[in-house]
């Protein structure tokens, strides 16, 4: 890995598996929320690179 990817995973991914993490077990109806901010991430990064690239 290069050092960028490495920064990526450091400030963004693994602050971001921790809340989910934590927003799941916070959840009385087993998972529920941290299913849905996921969902939202995810739609979220999906738009964003359909506009970023022009649906190409």
């Amino acid at each position: 890995m290069s050092i960028p990817s490495l920064i990526f995973w450091l400030i963004f991914v693994i602050p971001l598996v921790a809340l989910l993490i934590w927003v799941m077990r916070q959840d009385k109806r087993r998972g529920m929320a941290g299913l849905m901010i996921l969902l939202v991430i995810v739609a979220v990064g999906v738009i964003y690179m359909y506009l970023k690239t022009g649906g190409q």
